[in-house]
């Protein structure tokens, strides 16, 4: 039998801005786009309306609303897209004027998340973050519901989960929280292991495709998805990196901040926010070839403050210099790089080196030869820079940190 497969048309999808002068609408309206992209839809184009307010009852006016559903029949627009957080009621007043389904940014990027999300963790708080937006806007939105058919928006906990009652969402939401909270267990003692160990730990946060990821592979070889889409990384990854210096660190990459990170995402995504946070020492990464690089610097900068993570070192990273032909001046203590082609890679762990809680000591060691273990330990974490067997054991000649000092202090060679 011959079967005949074909691929699903992409979501078109229709933005409208509702700019009431609050934010920078252009520039919002431009990230719309992006984010419309990486959800896999299509941004046919895009609706702009300057209002005083919003009304309460369509969030546009009665003729931008006829206008925007003119606009949908013409061009057979699968979705609308609106660039704020729109009310239950808002959703399915405006649905019910256009018969074309409308989710708001928060939506979209939750979608998203879902998209990206890999690990346990990272699905249980996109689940849980969706479940908790969504309750509220499933009242009367039978018909509106039962002609979803999945697509954006949807991903996550499902149609079908959506579609059940209140109390059951609600049992399903404790189950999600008490799953979280023992996910979340868990890295409180991976990252109580590492305090004891004397890890040291370095973050790298910022903007969303500003090339984290890139920077992470450059660093480590991680193999990291590094995608140029918005949210490629959701889920924190964590590697180790020795410097040239023979401190060893643990880099972690972490999710991907935009403007107006809605509340949810930030409530839902603390604890892995918090692993970033908690860093030793942060790499605020950003788009040097942005027109708006400043503006995320700041974006991050904010989210860290609301943390309480200003008293860490953080150094300002200025990623992809090779798109553009002059640097940023002004920003204090800033590194440029270029991660895609590994160019500042040695002042950025200069930097780091600079920023480390840990001094360093160069020593010299005589290992008994039944302590010779010690020796392939010190390979991995430490800098070796001679060795040499003798009639009393190995000599060892190393860069260390305080730690390492302290331990091998009964092997010193004066």
């Amino acid at each position: 039998m011959d079967y005949t497969i074909t691929e699903q048309e992409p979501t078109r999808a229709l933005l409208v801005e509702a700019d009431t002068g609050d934010y920078d609408a252009e520039a919002s309206l431009a990230e719309l786009f992006e984010l419309t992209e990486s959800a896999g839809a299509v941004p046919v184009a895009s609706i702009t309306q300057k209002l005083s307010r919003l009304d309460p009852a369509t969030c546009v006016g009665s003729g931008k609303l006829e206008e925007i559903k003119d606009y949908c029949e013409k061009e057979n627009i699968d979705l609308i897209i609106f660039d704020l957080e729109l009310s239950p009621v808002q959703i399915r007043n405006i649905e019910a004027a256009t018969d074309v389904r409308v989710i708001d940014r928060t939506m979209l990027i939750l979608d998203i998340f879902a998209l990206r999300a890999r690990t346990k963790e990272g699905k249980i708080q996109v689940e849980l973050a969706q479940l908790k937006y969504m309750m509220p806007r499933l009242t009367g939105k039978g018909v509106e519901m039962s002609r979803l058919g999945g697509g954006i928006g949807t991903r996550g906990p499902g149609e079908s989960k959506l579609e059940t009652d209140r109390r059951h969402i609600k049992r399903k939401m404790e189950t999600l929280k008490t799953q979280l909270r023992d996910v979340e267990e868990h890295r409180k003692q991976l990252r109580e292991r590492r305090d004891k160990d004397g890890v040291i730990t370095v973050a790298i946060v910022g903007y969303t495709n500003a090339g984290k990821s890139t920077l992470m592979n450059t660093l480590t070889d991680a193999g990291v998805l590094s995608e140029d889409k918005l949210f490629a990384t959701l889920d924190p990854t964590s590697r180790a990196l020795k410097l040239p210096n023979g401190v060893s660190v643990m880099l972690i990459d972490t999710v991907g901040l935009v403007r107006r990170l809605p509340h949810h995402l930030v409530e839902a995504f603390k604890s892995t926010l918090e692993e970033a946070a908690q860093a030793d020492i942060i790499l605020n990464v950003c788009d040097a070839s942005s027109e708006e690089s400043r503006l995320h610097l700041d974006v991050t900068r904010e989210l860290l403050a609301s943390l309480s993570s200003l008293d860490k070192p953080i150094i300002p990273v200025l990623n992809k210099c090779d798109l553009i032909d002059d640097s940023m001046t002004g920003i204090s203590g800033a590194v440029h790089i270029s991660a895609k082609y590994a160019q500042g890679i040695d002042e950025l762990l200069k930097a780091i080196e600079d920023n480390l809680p840990k001094k360093v000591q160069r020593v010299k060691i005589l290992l008994p030869f039944d302590k010779v273990g010690i020796a392939a330990k010190l390979r991995e974490t430490a800098v070796l820079h001679r060795e040499e067997y003798t009639a009393e054991g190995l000599m060892l000649e190393v860069t260390v940190d305080e730690i390492q000092y302290a331990r091998l202090r009964d092997y010193f060679v004066d």
